[in-house]
């Protein structure tokens, strides 16, 4: 859907109610959970003998709980009852559980806090979004993290308020949750989905069936664990921020509540970023540039919070008035960013991979998930606090450890590697203007022809094609040490000439056929070698050999401007030997696809021509 019909949404009954509940539903839980944490964090010696550090930990652990005990089911309940009845009981529910709060606030009883912020976790409607907002998704995304911010925002200023703050975070929790009540009464009727559906009302049973699911999609179920992974991570950061900022900073409530902006400001600056970096469609190259950010930038604020000596509680205009804060503040933004690179492309992924008869069964598996990490970072950050670390050390711990999960899911999933590779090459060595890209199929087995110009012609062409490609190369090429790495975990087929290696050609031929027949897609050069005068060679007949197989539609492309460039032969038959051509500007052209019966050497050595012109 084009970023003008998502806006124009906005003013249709059938999505503006609902957007604006959501919106509403995550202002007001932010509101109330930071308020609860920093008023934990810097109360909690007046109200109870255990730690700030064990209550914010404990605090983490209550808000996520709920999703691990509850997604499963309130995923049956939103397909078997109508809609916006549902979620209109589910504001009132959230009126009462915030009035709640509010006494808690108001009689400073930790029980009756924590009791609200259980039950408010428990009844979130967020197993809906994927139901209502078909096409709507990414507006729903910017609008949330907007309110998250906002959230955030205002129950830490709200609750830095002397002496009233407490009370004022209570009402403007039950403030916010009555508008939220009234904007639901917009939203139209919607028909349940399965109305018979029978309810397993058995927790356990139901979140186990949705995971066993998601674990039956490899890429999908490991996009699933590097998402939850950052979930982890960024529960760690956040849930230290308040005590962080008293203990560590000498920083006051809204000195953390400007840490928690910080770092969401940065989130914000990598999604958009990563859209751009990206070139609008889904790079998970990404996903290792933005580990590697998360782990420097993590060791570095370690570094950054040594030495810092807090005496009292100063606040922002104090804190920014030191030097050494500004390290810290550039830590959190950086963090943030890059948690923007790494947990986008992971997203988009998890929706392009996954089947869509079965999507929302991936993205409920996905948030408990999620959720089970996060109660896990709590209960992890509590044990290792209990036994000694001071908070730098925990952010030191944590990165540490993404640095070691991040390389063991890239052994598991050699691709985003790969990925990040051709990403670097096609943005640092070479400016690639793509064209026509959408001729590519977005499903099913298609075949790629391409002319033959230099030995990175495989990685530009998968940095640039969305969907994972087969290449079928030259061994002598497939052998080169410093791309062999590259073009293993591509996958890639080696294929040798008859006279050389007969048994590979053959077998080159049936793997081809093979990935075809599974969906894949399959590239090949018909050139059958790399071009030494900059001209096309005569295209040979092999690719017909494995279309009378598995028929494919044939997509042709041309690579421009890359002859001549450093990995180029010259009319000596070198490459590789001079800096040439390397920042220049090259280009990928794709025409329309043949049907396989149509896809003779003649015709497709005519399309790849003239897709090519006289820029080689």
């Amino acid at each position: 859907m084009a970023e003008h019909s998502q806006f124009q949404l906005l003013r249709e009954r059938r999505f503006a109610p609902f957007f604006w509940t959501q919106f509403l539903g995550a202002a007001n839980d932010n509101v109330y959970k930071n308020a609860l944490v920093i008023f934990v964090a810097f109360q909690a010696a007046t109200l109870t003998a255990m730690s700030a550090n064990d209550l914010v930990n404990i605090a983490a652990a209550v808000f996520i709980a709920p999703f691990v005990l509850f997604s499963a089911t309130a995923g049956q309940l939103a397909d078997k009852y109508e809609k916006s009845r549902l979620i209109r009981f589910i504001k009132l529910f959230e009126i009462a559980i915030m009035a709640i709060g509010a006494i808690g606030f108001y009689r400073r009883d930790l029980v009756l806090l924590f009791t609200a912020l259980a039950v408010k976790y428990a009844i979130l409607p967020q197993h809906l979004r994927s139901n209502e907002l078909i096409g709507g998704n990414g507006l729903v995304e910017m609008g949330t993290f907007v309110a998250i911010l906002l959230g955030e925002i205002v129950g830490g200023l709200v609750i830095a308020i002397k002496p009233h703050g407490p009370v004022l975070a209570g009402a403007t929790a039950i403030a916010i949750a009555i508008a939220g009540y009234l904007v639901s009464r917009g939203i139209p009727i919607t028909p349940a989905a399965a109305r018979d559906l029978k309810i397993n009302w058995n927790a356990v049973t139901e979140t186990s069936r949705n995971l066993r699911f998601a674990y039956g999609n490899r890429v999908v179920w490991l996009s699933m664990l590097g998402i939850s992974w950052f979930w982890f991570y960024g529960a760690t950061y956040l849930t230290q921020f308040a005590t962080y900022t008293k203990d560590v900073l000498g920083g006051d409530e809204h000195v953390a509540t400007l840490l928690l902006a910080i770092f969401s400001v940065g989130i914000g600056i990598g999604s958009l970023l990563c859209e751009r970096l990206s070139g609008h469609k889904v790079e998970v190259g990404l996903v290792p540039f933005g580990s590697i950010g998360l782990s420097v930038f993590a060791v570095d604020l370690y570094f950054a919070s040594r030495g810092l000596q807090p005496q009292g509680l100063a606040g922002v205009e104090h804190f920014l008035a030191l030097h050494a804060h500004w390290r810290v503040v550039a830590d959190l933004v950086l963090l943030g960013m890059f948690g923007g690179f790494y947990i986008v492309p992971l997203y988009a992924l998890i929706q392009e991979r996954s089947d869509p008869a079965y999507r929302s069964r991936i993205i409920a598996a996905n948030n408990i998930l999620n959720a089970l990490f996060m109660v896990g970072s709590a209960a992890i950050a509590l044990g290792l606090l209990k036994a000694g670390l001071s908070i730098p050390e925990l952010f030191l711990a944590t990165g540490l450890m993404n640095a070691i999960v991040a390389l063991y899911i890239y052994s598991l999933v050699p691709e985003f590697l790969m990925r990040f590779l051709a990403w670097l090459l096609i943005h640092s060595v070479y400016r690639v203007d793509k064209q026509g890209l959408e001729q590519v199929p977005e499903k099913g087995a298609c075949v790629i022809v391409c002319n033959h110009v230099s030995f990175v012609d495989a990685i530009v062409i998968a940095a640039c094609v969305p969907r994972p490609v087969r290449f079928v190369m030259d061994h002598r090429i497939f052998a080169i040490p410093l791309l062999r790495f590259i073009f293993r975990t591509m996958r890639a087929i080696p294929i040798a000439s008859a006279k050389e290696d007969p048994a590979l050609k053959e077998s080159a031929f049936v793997e081809a056929a093979n990935a075809l027949k599974a969906g894949e897609i399959v590239c090949i050069f018909p050139e059958g070698k790399i071009t030494d005068t900059g001209e096309m060679s005569r295209f040979r007949p092999g690719l017909q050999r494995i279309l009378e197989q598995a028929p494919a539609p044939v997509v042709p492309m041309a690579l421009r401007g890359l002859w001549g460039s450093f990995f180029s032969r010259s009319s000596r038959g070198k490459a590789m030997r001079r800096l040439r051509g390397l920042f220049s500007r090259i280009a990928l052209v794709v025409g329309p696809p043949l049907a396989p019966e149509l896809a003779t050497p003649e015709a497709l050595q005519e399309k790849v021509l003239s897709l090519r012109g006289d820029w080689r």
